[in-house]
């Protein structure tokens, strides 16, 4: 028999309130009921962001929050300032180029944080930047990046700071209105507990300037219509609502546990995980690891996929591998969201088995017990019993 846990950095698991949620008759999305709904989670939303701004609800995955962020503040031709840092950092430029916007690229080698004096540099040299784009959480290589300090160094520029938070928002300390992030972009499949099909996006005031300087050319995700509707807790077009009254469950366990707690829980699981990793001999592959994953070099000799499908074979525990030029190369272990010190516990147990299996000389219980004793140790720094 096997238990599934999805150990992935998204999809993550889901818990049993809000799948019991999704199982209700279907409601008119545009009845009262509805926008009271739409109501109490816009509310939730700007709690998990830390926002006093607009917070859109977005019927998508979190790539359409991306490219909402993108097109509506930045016209054709103008510049836009992306640091390119992963897999996913890289989207951005992408973006870009479908939409004709000017993409600068600040090249940061992967599995690196972001160095902020090299943002200030390439801001000086591209003075007309419109808008800087970056990442909180970067799942392709685990990275966590400076967004704060990013964030003082944009603010002291014309430039709006955008970022994608998809896998960070709800895992990681980010702190929207504090840190001068303009627009904050996240996912449902993430930290939210919920499964893929909604994106949301904070907007400040300086960034509505902007967005309100031009006309865009997105039609679906046009930030001015979504605006308007908002005003009347609605959207411009059908929703993913039966989402939506599952957010409403998720957003009240966030509420429950607290945005500060639900932090301090995801360090906790990462500190673990890491040191249950290094304790086995494996190396980490980012030098300033994200809260919401953990991702480590495959060992010589052995192929990503033979540890990740034996974890999956005899464990349900489902991890992913690499992207990009860093596919083979790693294996990455998401503890984000619905999941909790035991879930990281049993996969490092889990990965032992399978690495002794798999002919690597483990010694049993070292990573479970590398990572009881952060776990404890943090616990007796916090003064719990």
């Amino acid at each position: 028999m096997r238990k599934p846990r999805l150990m992935t950095p998204g999809p993550a698991m889901v818990p049993e309130d809000v799948l019991l949620e999704l199982a209700r008759p279907v409601i008119h999305h545009r009845s009262a009921e509805a926008k009271d709904v739409i109501v109490e989670v816009s509310e939730g939303l700007k709690e998990v962001f830390q926002t006093k701004n607009d917070v859109m609800i977005l019927t998508s995955s979190g790539t359409g929050a991306m490219e909402a962020a993108a097109v509506n503040t930045v016209p054709p031709g103008a510049k836009a300032l992306v640091i390119n840092a992963g897999y996913f950092a890289a989207r951005w430029a992408n973006i870009c180029k479908a939409f004709g916007i000017n993409a600068v690229t600040l090249d940061v080698e992967w599995g690196q944080a972001v160095d902020p004096d090299a943002v200030a540099n390439a801001l000086r040299e591209n003075p007309d930047t419109v808008a800087v784009m970056g990442t909180l959480s970067e799942t392709s290589t685990g990275t966590g990046h400076p967004i704060e300090a990013i964030g003082r160094v944009v603010a002291d520029s014309p430039a709006v700071f955008i970022v994608d938070g998809i896998s960070g928002v709800g895992a990681m300390e980010c702190r929207t209105d504090e840190w001068g992030i303009d627009v904050l972009c996240a996912g449902s499949q993430k930290a939210l507990m919920l499964p893929p099909g909604l994106a949301f996006v904070s907007v400040s005031p300086k960034a509505w300037e902007k967005i309100d300087s031009f006309s865009s050319h997105s039609f679906y995700f046009n930030l001015k219509a979504a605006k308007k509707k908002a005003k009347e807790f609605d959207t411009p077009y059908t929703p993913a609502h039966t989402l939506i009254l599952a957010l409403r469950t998720a957003l009240r366990r966030i509420r429950a546990e607290g945005m500060d707690a639900i932090w301090e829980r995801h360090r906790r699981m990462s500190e673990a995980c890491q040191a249950g990793v290094v304790a086995l001999g494996l190396d980490l592959f980012s030098s300033r690891p994200a809260e919401g994953l953990t991702a480590f070099r495959v060992p010589a000799g052995l192929k990503d996929s033979d540890i990740r499908n034996k974890l999956a074979e005899r464990f349900g525990i489902m991890t992913v591998g690499g992207q990009d030029k860093l596919k083979g190369k790693i294996v990455r272990i998401g503890h984000m969201g619905y999941t909790d010190e035991m879930d990281v516990i049993t996969t490092l147990a889990a990965l032992e088995l399978v690495l002794a299996e798999l002919g690597r000389d483990v010694e049993p219980g070292r990573a479970v017990t590398a990572a009881q004793q952060v776990l404890i140790g943090q616990r007796a720094a916090a003064g719990v019993s």
